[in-house]
């Protein structure tokens, strides 16, 4: 199996990735959300939409 973020041979100290810069740009990925998996149901979305509504309102 090679880093799926450049296809280099992975190193056991960061395995599945080559080095800490590739396992820093798959960190990154997911924290800005580029890896994702689309909802199927629209009603969950709008459910979501909905608690995220209801969270940005509250005092904090």
């Amino acid at each position: 199996m090679s880093c799926p973020i450049c296809q280099k041979d992975p190193v056991a100290k960061y395995r599945p990735f080559c080095s800490s810069r590739c396992a820093d740009l798959d960190l990154a990925k997911w924290l800005n959300g580029s890896y994702s998996t689309p909802a199927d149901d629209s009603q969950s979305l709008e459910e979501a939409i909905q608690a995220l509504e209801h969270e940005s309102r509250k005092p904090h």
